[in-house]
């Protein structure tokens, strides 16, 4: 490419007109030439726009119009940091950056957090200028103002609190404004989710057997009460996971979806999820049940390399969590509506606790339990235990004197044999 005289436009081969900074040198590489502190710096790539062809042998690479607008920012940035006017948005947009490798469900977390705070005024305020009063009076702004939940405004909260500790660590800021609990700052108006009762559990599924509209879904909610699947691991099931043969329903995945509709295949929530659950024979007859009614007339979407899912959409789309939602909360208004002793509201996740609190409650080893359930911490597991009430505990205490009262019978008997034994002996 010839040079530019003075007041020329200076163009690539192409033809295309080359801004302030950018230039192409004699190898063909496209050049952006920026200062930081007087010295000069250069970024670098084969293509000048993201559409560009990449030259034959070269890698992959972003173009050069996209490494500049990543350096202005970052520069933005740079200036913002030095002043101490970085904007709470901007601290957690660099602190998002940070953040890679996690799930797409999360991502969809962050981005809605960065919405929310993007409307703010709160979101505006330079960080240097939000004392902790200010963050504590944000939080209690979006609960009783905007009626955000307790849990949402968790989610918020965990954003910003690491994300101005970075900026500690980073001695951008001396304290972290949010370094506070939440308790006794928001009301905590989370509903515990907890289990029903066997008895309400038999109920409703007697009833779901029984009902025209909803018997269609009885295996699946069967399956959820005596499996303790979450609903991701079980919307994610395919053929393949389901071991007839063997009795095994192996989880290894689950399936998302996200705000945009993208639909994900992602890993088990901790590695203790990834797990081969035996079937009982009446979880084995659901799933046989299920793989028999399976249409066969449906298209097979494949999503991140996985076909067959057991429950597909009108479109062949796999069924995810929000169908299995709504499906529950429409059964029990059903039931509510025909009988007078009301149900509590069930979801997959009560169903999943249920599951947990009945094999509890049942003297299930806590190590056992916690496997098949596939948490990663034992304390979680232990917690169930503790959603007990006095009927509970004098069961507990009966079934303790049962078998201790047993042990001694056998103990005293197999003393008289010794005793008998002896006797005889020695006559």
């Amino acid at each position: 490419m010839a040079k530019a005289g003075r007041g020329q436009t200076r163009r690539d081969s192409k033809r295309r007109v080359l801004r302030p900074g950018e230039s192409v040198r004699a190898d063909r590489k496209y050049q952006y030439k920026y200062h930081i502190d007087g010295k000069p710096h250069f970024v670098y790539s084969w293509k000048l726009e993201p559409t560009d062809k990449l030259p034959k042998g070269k890698k992959p690479c972003l173009s050069l119009r996209e490494l500049e607008k990543q350096v202005n920012t970052d520069l933005d940035l740079l200036v913002n940091i030095v002043d101490g006017q970085m904007t709470v948005c901007e601290l957690v947009d660099r602190y998002l950056k940070t953040k890679t490798g996690v799930r797409q469900s999360t991502k969809q977390g962050y981005v809605t957090v960065q919405r929310l705070l993007a409307k703010e005024t709160f979101g505006k305020k330079t960080i240097r200028s939000v004392k902790t009063s200010d963050a504590k009076l944000f939080l209690i702004k979006l609960q009783q103002e905007d009626g955000k939940s307790y849990s949402s405004i968790h989610t918020i909260r965990g954003v910003l609190r690491p994300a101005f500790q970075m900026a500690v660590d980073d001695d951008i800021l001396v304290k972290n404004s949010f370094g506070f609990q939440l308790a006794g700052v928001l009301v905590n108006d989370a509903v515990t989710r907890e289990a029903i009762t066997k008895d309400q559990m038999r109920k409703f599924l007697k009833f779901v057997h029984d009902d025209n509209v909803y018997c269609k879904y009885y295996e699946v909610f069967y399956i959820l009460f005596h499996t303790g699947l979450r609903i991701s691991e079980f919307c994610g099931l395919t053929i393949k996971d389901i071991d007839l043969k063997n009795r095994i329903i192996n989880i290894d995945h689950q399936l998302q979806r996200i705000g945009s509709m993208e639909y994900h295949i992602e890993s088990t929530k901790t590695n203790a999820g990834t797990r081969k659950l035996p079937m009982t024979e009446d979880v084995f007859r659901m799933f046989q049940a299920i793989l028999e009614d399976r249409p066969t007339d449906f298209p097979e979407i494949m999503v991140d390399g996985y076909v067959g899912f057991l429950f597909r959409d009108k479109n062949g789309m796999p069924e995810v969590a929000l169908h299995w939602e709504h499906r529950l909360k429409n059964a029990v208004n059903r039931y509510n509506s025909i009988f007078r002793v009301q149900l509590p509201k069930i979801t997959p996740h009560i169903c999943r606790h249920t599951y947990c609190s009945n094999q509890a409650k049942a003297g299930m080893n806590p190590k056992t339990l916690q496997y098949l359930m596939g948490h990663s911490d034992i304390s979680v597991t232990l917690n169930i235990y503790t959603h007990t009430g006095y009927d509970d505990a004098k069961k507990e205490l009966a079934r303790l004197k049962e078998a201790r009262d047993e042990l001694e019978k056998k103990k005293f008997i197999t003393q008289k044999h010794a005793q008998t034994t002896h006797v005889s002996l020695i006559s």
